[in-house]
Order: structure tokens, then C-alpha cells, then sequence
């Protein structure tokens, strides 16, 4: 049952991150109140479907914003099933990326404005949010069949940033900002991380295994390549204006060769072969080809480290079997890792992508960054803690089922053509609802919150949804019962009847009663 071993995950794995019980307790409530919730998971919303809504809510605020607890520490049960999963020498491979959190509120501490990704390439937007590192911990499942890989992240931490001073700061003030920008900035966050995650996996016992991290080209620098921990490695995609060089002459006084060059012009070059490799893009083999080059070094960048240097030819595709031949961007990539394969190295850079995959889950579906928090701790806890339940939520998925789709899951909509090989979190979720729905929670300790949860999660949501004939994996009927008899302590009528508009469950559960307005599918009134 997939809500036995995520409560067991969360009771196992957090007990260490949580010196009291009842803290202990708190925690795995939130945990699992605020990521069954449909709609916006706000903390006032938790406590609602915690049953609390009546009592003191103070307890729950200070959770995030006074207990003495390192969001760290809730990511660790992750790192030691991957170390169990896979204990062969080979490389740990993560991938490195940050993501703002939108947060309207001018006062919100440690926000500020930040360019919005999704901005189109003629003009840059802005947005208000605080800034956050995520490390995900890359599964390779393409090891154990025809299965992508999937990231789980291990860290989500805050960029706290050093505050520009205003347009009358003096000459001391500005010297004194550029200083600290220096000293205190994202990417040396992200090297802190790293750092944190190394000395991590050396307690575990990989102290003999190379760390690799997948970035994009926003990281690689001379920061980031400075700033490296011990045994870390790093494989980046860099500009293909990059001035790169081998090393001088042995006996000459230069250290960098005379000569420069660039990454395109390294794909130009005819004199350079293609070599093709095998990697596996989406639980399926394909092959790149790709041209190597080693023992380089950027002066404007990594200085005196040694790296190398992989270009990937454009990938031919076609919109459709009769249209035209398009090729896609060809890729730069430089890593520090001399001696790993080429085609581990290549696999982790096609793995990266799975950190993207995450933070569409955290912010579209797990409403990470929705929850109205205005503490200097909460602003950086909570969507820490929320991110640790979505890690800790897919390995509990993967312990119980295994990486395939199995016939344990809700079955999919008749319009899906292709059946996916892995289950997506919104799979996950649909499960944990239902066994929520199907167990009582008295068997967990937390009988005193079981209904509360399916009422909350469920009647908010059912106006949009009564319709169908299944909801989330439920039939429509339970949920509806179950949430009215809270309500006007009766079964709610049929749709349509004279008694739907007396009932006063139907206005809470946003449905309409005889005459109570039109269908938006077919115009009748109903």
C-alpha cells in the first residue's frame, strides 16, 4: 500500500530531523494533509483538513517559523535507498539547477525581482519571488530495462541575496556591495550545496565514488568551476564562443598555448571525427553522435583545470513522415572528469532534464510556493518541506511498485493512445488518495484527521468535477456522501431534483439544484 510506506518513510527517515514526538507527529500530518489537498496548499488549508480549524493554530505556524529542525535532514532516507539501489563504484550523478518562487508580497522577506524564465527571446520579463537551489538525485533506471531515468531531489535550498543599496548610497556603500556579491551570491550557494551533498555521501560510505552534476550554462563559470568540492565533478554546457586552448609546450615560460579556439569551430573541423554512442532518452535507445576533445583548458573560466570537451551534432527529426528533415541545436559541453567513459558523461547531461521535470511538479501540481508565509524561517522551510514529501512521495512509489506502471494504479483516460512505462506523481497522488480513502487512518495514529482530510481535499473541488463518473480514482458518490454528511448530516439529492436546491450541502459543495443555471457543456439549465 503506497500509504503505508510513505507514512513508514516519513516516520523512519525524519525522526532524526525532529528531536521531539509530538513535532515528529505534526510534521508527518502536514506531510500528509498539505500533498492530498486539491486546490491551493496553503498551511490555513492543512489545518482545516487536520480538523483544527476551531482550536488554536499556532502550533502549526510554528512548525516552520520557531522549531529547531534543518530542512536538510528530510532528504536524507532518499540518499540511502539510492546508495542501496545502486552500490556499485560507478559515479553518483545529480543534476543542479535554481527556480524562483513567485511571491507578490513587496515585504515578504529575502524576495525580490528576478528574470522570468518563461520570458520569449525578444524581451526580457521580471518577476517577484524568492530564489531557491534544488539538487535532484538522478536515478538511472535505463540500467534495469527500457525506463528513463527519474530525479529525486535532495536539496531545495534558499538563495538568500545581498540587498542592492539605493540610488543616495555612497561610494563606500557601493564599494562595500560589490564586495559581498563576491562572497555571497546563487552560485556559491549552489557550491555549498554540493559541498553539503559530498560530505553526505562520504558519511554513507561512498567517500570512494566521483560526484558528478549535470548544470546548464547559467553555471558554468569561473565560480562555479573554483569553487568545486573535493571529488565533485561537473558537466556543463557551455557557449560555443568559449576560447579554449590547449596547455603550453612543456619547457615554455606560458602556461596557456598561444593558439585559441572555440567550440564551433571544433564541430566545424573536418579533421576531428564523430564518434556515435548509445544513450537512452525517455526509456528508449538512441544514438548521438558526438566529437571529443581532452586535455584542454579555458582560461577565462576553469584557469588551470584540465577539462574536456564533448560536441554533439544536431539530432535530425521530422514534424511528420512527409515533412521536411529539421535539426535541432547542437549541444557544447564541458566536463571536468578525465577519466569517466564518454558515455556515462553524455547520459548524465540527457538525465539533467528530470530537474525540470521536478520543478513543473513542485510549482503546477504540488502548489510548492503557494502557501501564505511571511516569517523569516518559513519562507525558506515550507516549500523545503513540500519538496522533501514530493522526493519522498515518488521513492515511496518506487519501493512499493517498482519503476513500471503497473496495474495497481488508476486506469488511464480511453484517449491515451500509449501506455507510459513509469507512473507519473499525478498517478501517485490518484493512489495515495484512494488508499486514503480506502484505510482508516486509525491504523497510522492519525484517526482523528481521516475524515477532515477527505472532506477538505475533496469538496472544494467536486463543482468542477461532479459530472464524471470518476474523480481521482473515486466514485463520485462516496465523495460526495462523505463530504455532505459533514455538512447537513444527509446523502445529498440527484442532480435535478426539487430537493437539490433545498439541500443546504449543495451551495458548500458548489453544485446547482433545479433551475440553479446552465450546464457549460450543453446550455441546459439543471
Amino acid at each position: 500500500m503506497l500509504l503505508a510506506r510513505f507514512i513508514l518513510l516519513l516516520r523512519t527517515g525524519w525522526s532524526a530531523a525532529f528531536v521531539q514526538k509530538r513535532t515528529l507527529h505534526r510534521a508527518i500530518e502536514h506531510a500528509l494533509s498539505i500533498t492530498t489537498l486539491a486546490g491551493r496548499r496553503t498551511i490555513s488549508r492543512a489545518i482545516l483538513a487536520l480538523g483544527r480549524g476551531q482550536v488554536d493554530w499556532s502550533a502549526d505556524y510554528r512548525l516552520f517559523s520557531r522549531q529547531q529542525w534543518k530542512p536538510a535532514a528530510l532528504f536524507e532516507p532518499v540518499i540511502g535507498n539510492y546508495l542501496d539501489r545502486y552500490p556499485d563504484p560507478g559515479p553518483i550523478a545529480v543534476a543542479l539547477d535554481d527556480t524562483a518562487l513567485v511571491r507578490a508580497g513587496k515585504h515578504v522577506p529575502h524576495s525580490g525581482w528576478h528574470r522570468d524564465p518563461m520570458s520569449p527571446p525578444f524581451h526580457v520579463n521580471l518577476l517577484h519571488g524568492i530564489r531557491f537551489v534544488q539538487l535532484s538525485l538522478i536515478f538511472p533506471h535505463h540500467r534495469e530495462g527500457p525506463y528513463g531515468a527519474r530525479a529525486l531531489p535532495i536539496r531545495f535550498a534558499e538563495s538568500v541575496p545581498v540587498k542592492k543599496p539605493g540610488t543616495k548610497a555612497s561610494d563606500h556603500e557601493r564599494a562595500a556591495y560589490r564586495q559581498a556579491r563576491r562572497q555571497k551570491n546563487l552560485v556559491l550557494d549552489a557550491c555549498a550545496q554540493l559541498r553539503e551533498v559530498r560530505a553526505l555521501l562520504d558519511q554513507h560510505g561512498a567517500y570512494h565514488r566521483p560526484l558528478i552534476a549535470g548544470v546548464d550554462g547559467s553555471y558554468c563559470n569561473r565560480g562555479t568551476f573554483n569553487n568545486l568540492p573535493e571529488r565533485t565533478g561537473l558537466m556543463a554546457r557551455t557557449r560555443k564562443d568559449a576560447k579554449l586552448c590547449f596547455p603550453a609546450a612543456p619547457g615554455s615560460r606560458r602556461f596557456y598555448g598561444a593558439q585559441k579556439f572555440t567550440p564551433e569551430q571544433v564541430r566545424q573541423d573536418d579533421a576531428i571525427a564523430y564518434h556515435t554512442v548509445e544513450v537512452c532518452i525517455g526509456g528508449t535507445r538512441r544514438e548521438l553522435r558526438y566529437k571529443e576533445v581532452n586535455h584542454l583548458l579555458w582560461q577565462g573560466g576553469a584557469r588551470r583545470r584540465l577539462l574536456r570537451l564533448f560536441v554533439l551534432a544536431p539530432t535530425p527529426y521530422k514534424l511528420s513522415p512527409n515533412s521536411r528533415t529539421h535539426y535541432r541545436q547542437p549541444a557544447y559541453l564541458l566536463c571536468t572528469e578525465l577519466s569517466v567513459p564518454a558515455i556515462e558523461l553524455i547520459q548524465i547531461y540527457v538525465d539533467r532534464w528530470q530537474i525540470e521535470v521536478n520543478h513543473r511538479d513542485e510549482k503546477e501540481i504540488l502548489g510548492v510556493g503557494q502557501a501564505q508565509v511571511w516569517s523569516e524561517n518559513s519562507v525558506g522551510r515550507h516549500p523545503s518541506f513540500r519538496v522533501a514529501c514530493y522526493s519522498l512521495l515518488l521513492l515511496a512509489g518506487l519501493l512499493e511498485f517498482g519503476i513500471e506502471r503497473t496495474a495497481q494504479y488508476d486506469k488511464l483516460p480511453r484517449w491515451r493512445k500509449h501506455t507510459p512505462r513509469r507512473a507519473s506523481i499525478l498517478d501517485m497522488l490518484t493512489k495515495l488518495r484512494a488508499d486514503l480513502e480506502s484505510t482508516p487512518l486509525a491504523d497510522f495514529g492519525f484517526d482523528e484527521i481521516a475524515e477532515n482530510l477527505i472532506r477538505v481535499a475533496y469538496g472544494c473541488v467536486l463543482s468542477a468535477s461532479v459530472r464524471s463518473r470518476n474523480f481521482l480514482g473515486f466514485p463520485v458518490s462516496t465523495a460526495l456522501s462523505r463530504a455532505d454528511r459533514f455538512r447537513c448530516g444527509r446523502r445529498p439529492a440527484c442532480r435535478g431534483s426539487s430537493t437539490a436546491s433545498s439541500s443546504p450541502g449543495w451551495p458548500w459543495l458548489g453544485l446547482r439544484g433545479a433551475g440553479g443555471g446552465r450546464d457549460s457543456r450543453t446550455g441546459r439549465r439543471g
